[in-house]
């Protein structure tokens, strides 16, 4: 028998109670509804958007004044379009040349209407870009020995005379520093592992294990570990340091993540200071805890330049924090909007665009007039900006799309602004995720590390091959050259600084 519903209650409080809970219930399927919403909206970006990240100082943010002008007057533009004829580059003028001229037989240079004899007016050149396969060649040391025939004669002692052993990077081995530096260059610059180049070794006939090699850039690391000490206390010194962090898997380790560290200094190439562009690697397998940094800053108190992770809160250093990571979910927010679509998240990235431009201005002033064209400019666009999260955050549940980078700039906020107050400071971390970009994308290749003491080598001639970039240097002419010098004088090295070097 079919059960009769329950009468509704007439008691006003209990009604007043069921239609507080039915808005209750409404309201939290409508944001899960909401959120559905977003991801699907992110998802079709992920997949048929842009993968590239425009620049923040780009015209191609959203500008509400603009837009809601179009709106209004909305109007025809024809749109030409010329295709721009590519230039080829001309080779570099110190190359070697090779000139082939295709010159006319004697026949063929007397004229087919009247057969007199034609003169050179000019010529045509065109060029070509031969290759030429590395040559590989072997160095073979020969020490004559000498003996006395006066002496073999009188006594049963045999003395013999020979010149000593030449110094060698790596005693008892066939490795030379050109060779070295070619499989360190290979694997930490170019991402190439050590089993691709151990067959690219056969094709020259040459029998080099990945054992071997993986063996010789451990005792690599290790030659340089005073270099790498070197360059961290020069680190220590400068006025501001950036931060940042990834992840890499050591098959020995019992963890199921180690970290890779990366502090650095100075911008992307060599700058005006001689004593600025630094990048160094450290690998923890521990936690990603605040330890490893406090570990290695070793009580450094200057400026630290990093992402919201609250490990960074414990060192002694003065956090400055990144408008990049305050961009990034609000460029996520926006993609999840409906599609034509104006919302919080166009704002947000708008006024980050205006502080963005105002860098771009002034990317090679000096320290002082950043300092003033801040004070004038980006403050009032600051203050602006922290009046809207106020407002905004109120309205706005920090678990929406939204919500969460208005949250999160809220809590950095004095880390944020912190940038207009020393011109010393960038905007952002860029400098750091740029440099451990490098990693990442080894990474993706060899995938994992083996051992913690590999790991660590890795760190070390990620660190040489980096900084000597970020110094104009070609890495393998100055890992060639650090390794030539190191045979002969180990304990000298301000003579192989990056930014004391000059190589031809």
């Amino acid at each position: 028998m079919k059960k009769k519903p329950n009468p509704l209650s007439m008691d006003p409080q209990v009604l007043q109670e069921m239609v507080l809970a039915l808005q209750s219930k409404v309201t939290d399927l409508e944001l899960k509804n909401q959120h559905l919403l977003e991801q699907f909206r992110l998802a079709q970006q992920k997949r048929f958007g842009r993968s590239s990240e425009a620049h923040p100082a780009q015209d191609d943010l959203f500008n509400e004044a603009e837009a809601e002008f179009e709106k209004i007057e909305p109007k025809t533009q024809e749109i030409s379009y010329t295709r721009n004829k590519a230039v080829r580059q001309k080779l570099p003028a110190d190359l070697p040349r090779e000139i082939i001229t295709h010159d006319l037989t004697e026949s063929e240079k007397t004229c087919d209407c009247c057969g007199e004899h034609m003169h050179k007016m000019g010529e045509e050149r065109s060029e070509k870009l031969e290759f030429i396969p590395a040559v590989v060649k072997v160095i073979e040391h020969v020490r004559p020995k000498y003996g006395c025939r006066q002496c073999e004669k009188q006594s049963t002692e045999v003395k013999i005379k020979i010149a000593p052993v030449p110094p060698s990077i790596i005693p008892r081995s066939i490795a030379t520093p050109s060779l070295l530096a070619q499989i360190i260059t290979s694997k930490y610059q170019y991402s190439l592992p050590l089993y691709r180049q151990e067959s690219l070794f056969k094709q020259y006939g040459i029998n080099l294990s990945r054992q071997t090699m993986s063996d010789w850039m451990i005792k690599c690391s290790t030659l340089f570990k005073p270099l790498y000490d070197y360059l961290r206390l020069q680190l220590l010194k400068q006025p501001v340091i950036y931060a940042d962090e990834t992840t890499l898997k050591v098959i020995q380790e019992n963890r199921s993540k180690c970290y890779m560290w990366v502090y650095c200094s100075g911008a992307d190439s060599r700058g005006d200071s001689v004593i600025s562009n630094i990048v160094l690697y450290d690998y923890n397998k521990g936690s990603r805890s605040s330890q490893a940094v406090i570990d290695y800053l070793d009580g450094y108190d200057g400026y630290l330049q990093v992402d919201g992770y609250p490990g960074y809160n414990k060192v002694d250093a003065t956090l400055v924090g990144c408008w990049a990571h305050v961009r990034r979910p609000f460029k996520e927010a926006k993609a999840k909007q409906p599609q034509g679509g104006i919302g919080k998240a166009d704002w947000a990235l708008n006024q980050i665009q205006k502080l963005y431009r105002i860098e771009t201005a002034i990317k090679h002033c000096t320290p002082d007039e950043k300092y003033r064209v801040r004070q004038n400019k980006s403050v009032p666009l600051l203050d602006e900006f922290k009046k809207w999260l106020d407002k905004s955050a109120i309205h706005t549940p920090p678990t929406t799309a939204v919500g969460k980078p208005i949250h999160y700039a809220l809590n950095q906020w004095e880390k944020l602004i912190r940038y207009v107050k020393n011109g010393h400071l960038d905007i952002d971390n860029n400098r750091a995720e740029r440099a451990v970009k490098p990693f990442v994308i080894g990474r993706k290749n060899w995938m994992f590390s083996n051992t913690g003491n590999g790991a660590q080598a890795s760190a070390v001639l990620y660190s040489i091959v980096e900084t000597a970039k970020a110094n104009g240097l070609v890495p393998y002419d100055y890992i060639r050259h650090c390794l030539e010098h190191l045979i002969h004088e180990p304990d000298n090295l301000d003579a192989i600084v990056p930014w004391n070097v000059k190589l031809d």
